[in-house]
């Protein structure tokens, strides 16, 4: 994996460079492009890793409640989102999702995630070897990956809106609306 201070920066500096996801995920390509194709695959690696610490019931009701909803794609893309806000907020999302209150404007189209951040490793590495990324990960054995994503039990459900008031509070408070 590449090394977690390098990968930080990279995304601190993609968001003080950019306005948008499109503009981050062109910075982040750009620059991903400059590292070794090594380092490129420790990028996806790290994203990785980072997206299956993040795999839990909690930090789903989080997404649930922000994005008024949440498959597993879309529990994926909200993990990528969360990393792309950066170290600071993906830590503290991390030990309490609830503190992604503090995130609350950063959504485009009406959204909490970010698909694309998750390919940005491989578009960088397409471009600088003309190879496929995944060609060079041994998927079998990096217990990370997305199919080795530990089991849970939801400790929280969608027709009880109390058990997700009770995980996520603030966002419940902001997020939710009743029907």
């Amino acid at each position: 994996m590449l090394d977690e201070d390098i990968y930080w920066k990279m995304i601190d500096n993609s968001l003080n460079s950019t306005d948008n996801q499109t503009e981050q995920e062109a910075f982040l390509i750009n620059k991903i492009e400059e590292l070794t194709p090594k380092e490129i695959i420790g990028f996806r690696l790290r994203t990785d890793k980072l997206l299956y610490d993040t795999y839990n019931s909690k930090m789903w009701c989080a997404a649930y409640i922000m994005n008024g909803g949440s498959s597993d794609d879309l529990f994926e893309y909200f993990r990528n989102w969360i990393i792309s806000r950066g170290k600071d907020a993906y830590y503290k999302a991390k030990a309490n999702p609830d503190t992604l209150i503090s995130q609350k404007e950063n959504n485009e189209d009406g959204l909490f995630e970010f698909e694309s951040f998750w390919y940005v490793a491989l578009e960088a590495f397409s471009k600088k070897t003309g190879k496929d990324l995944n060609d060079f990960i041994d998927h079998e054995n990096f217990k990370t990956a997305e199919g080795n994503y530990p089991k849970f039990e939801f400790d929280w459900d969608e027709e009880n809106p109390q058990s997700m008031k009770r995980l996520c509070p603030q966002l419940f408070e902001y997020f939710w609306i009743e029907d």
